[in-house]
């Protein structure tokens, strides 16, 4: 009975060890994204698969041209994906003729699909701390597998 409890604890202590090296990689080294909406078309279609990387995002290293993750500044349970297009200081265009400065500790995202896309063009600029992560390149399907990199 003894050897039998033995075995289970030793092997209840691996699927914890696991979970644990799991849990650390996907919130501090990249996870997998699933994109949905058309905002980034034709660059990212929905139903595409990401790799991520959480590292550039947590060192405030992104650059103009990147794909990020991050937190919907109007709404917070929800994620999206855009392309960076300014970092601050950089003047952008807002409107017909307007332009905005870009304030320090934030960044312009749009989305590819400038016809259908809520971006930094209806909710401003957004904060860095908002940014979760780079996206590498389009996993899946493996037929449309590309680098999103610059």
């Amino acid at each position: 009975m003894s050897k039998v409890f033995m075995k289970i604890v030793g092997s209840v202590g691996y699927i914890i060890q696991y979970a644990c090296i799991a849990h650390c990689t996907f919130e501090y080294v990249g996870d997998l994204v699933l994109c949905s909406g058309p905002s980034m078309e034709p660059t990212i279609y929905s139903e595409d698969v990401l790799l991520t990387e959480h590292v550039s995002a947590r060192f405030h290293k992104i650059d103009r041209g990147n794909v990020v993750i991050a937190k919907c500044p109007s709404n917070p349970k929800q994620y999206i994906c855009k392309r960076v297009t300014g970092l601050p200081g950089d003047r952008v265009k807002t409107g017909f003729n307007s332009y905005e400065i870009v304030p320090r500790g934030h960044v312009w995202l749009e989305g590819d699909n400038t016809t259908n896309s809520s971006d930094s063009r209806s909710y401003g600029p957004v904060p860095q701390g908002l940014i979760r992560s780079r996206a590498l390149c389009t996993i899946w399907p493996i037929k449309d597998f590309k680098l999103l990199t610059n």
